[in-house]
């Protein structure tokens, strides 16, 4: 085993990403989490609650909780899972609200189908350490609206989002920066990842046909020739954009291997296996000589040449998960430097966290938040507990 990739460190990188949330984050006067700390590590009391943080701290916590068996990780994941029942569940229409005020209140109700795919996502790995039976009846609940509403019958695939009452709306958008598109790659992934957890605690034959043909969208319909993820496409499959994204690219290299590899269906895994490492051979053509990976990329090249924190972080699991599968070391080499990277450029050594992202030349971004909306301890706290397993024997 290379040096560089000690176990242990991973687990206590984990603690201390772990740390910074619990010390930070709890609102304590209104319940559940703050909305925000900025990237100069000021905490913003009054800022919106998000879905996307709270059903990532519900799983991160939840998953911590199974690795490392600390009530007070458990606690924290009972935290957020009562405010989430408690706040994002639409009693009305069914589904999670996209958006809180500071007290709990939905300011924006829009059905983002990758936010029913996250609630589904941290409630089933809340289940697995609690086997507390609403967590999972609401997971099988989110997976029927989705199948419901969402799945285009006609041409295959997931519409990106719904109005509150699940009706069609005319901005789809998942993030200012997304293309309005009605089919994404970064949904469909994201639904994979959630019918995953739930086919691991909960064996229905709809979810496991679902989750068979998800692998198959993102096989035959996501994966270009060049072994990229395509990013947006219209609703009859017309693709809108020539971008890739490297880290989606890798993280899509292990959960794809995930999902396969819980079908227990040797034929799947033969034809995941291959795509898994083709994808991860074309997300290293983002990779840069100092181990970080940068971000975005098209066919004339790099196109958004700064390391965001969780390609990084999605980098080390995909590569560790490619020397599984192939037992080539070169794939180790590559995660111990940009593990070395993380360590040098991400991690905030005096508040915690990691930063928002660095550039190319290694400056640090103190202007993206270290805790927000889209900054949660999901990506890095993961892929540590990832690391952790795969490299522990």
């Amino acid at each position: 085993m290379i040096k560089e990739l000690n176990p242990l460190e991973f687990k206590n990188e984990l603690i201390n990403i772990l740390d910074y949330w619990s010390t930070n984050m709890q609102d304590e006067t209104r319940g559940g989490f703050y909305g925000r700390i900025d990237g100069k590590n000021e905490l913003h009391e009054k800022a919106n609650k998000g879905v996307i943080l709270n059903s990532r701290i519900l799983w991160t916590f939840s998953a911590a909780f199974n690795l490392i068996s600390d009530p007070k990780y458990k606690k924290i994941a009972d935290r957020a899972f009562h405010y989430f029942i408690d706040h994002f569940i639409d009693q009305k229409f069914g589904g999670v609200y996209w958006l809180l005020d500071v007290i709990g209140n939905p300011v924006e109700t829009k059905k983002q189908i990758y936010a029913q795919s996250f609630a589904i996502y941290g409630l089933t790995e809340y289940y697995k350490i609690t086997r507390e039976e609403k967590a999972l009846s609401i997971s099988i609940d989110l997976f029927n609206l989705i199948e419901k509403h969402a799945f285009d019958p006609d041409k295959n695939g997931y519409y990106e989002a719904l109005d509150r009452s699940w009706n069609p709306r005319d901005d789809v958008r998942l993030s200012e920066k997304d293309l309005n598109a009605q089919k994404t790659m970064n949904t469909h992934l994201h639904i994979l990842e959630a019918y995953t957890n739930l086919y691991q605690v909960w064996k229905n034959d709809k979810l496991r046909d679902k989750l068979k043909n998800l692998i198959d969208i993102m096989i035959v319909l996501f994966v270009s020739s060049e072994n990229h993820f395509n990013l947006f496409y219209d609703d009859n499959w017309k693709l809108l954009s020539d971008e890739f994204s490297f880290g989606h690219d890798i993280e899509g290299s292990w959960l794809l291997f995930e999902a396969a590899e819980i079908l227990d269906d040797e034929e799947i895994l033969r034809k995941v296996e291959k795509t898994v490492i083709d994808m991860v051979e074309a997300s290293l053509k983002g990779m840069d000589s100092d181990g970080g990976l940068m971000n975005e990329g098209d066919e004339s090249g790099i196109t958004d040449s700064d390391k965001h924190w969780w390609p990084q972080a999605e980098a080390l699991v995909g590569l560790i998960n490619a020397w599984q599968l192939t037992k080539n070391i070169k794939y180790l080499e590559q995660a111990s430097k940009t593990w070395i990277f993380i360590k040098s450029k991400l991690v905030d050594k005096e508040h915690g966290e990691w930063f928002w992202k660095v550039s190319k030349e290694g400056v640090k971004d103190t202007e993206e938040d270290k805790a927000g909306p889209w900054k949660c301890p999901y990506h890095n706290g993961r892929a540590m507990i990832e690391c952790y397993l795969r490299l522990k024997n």
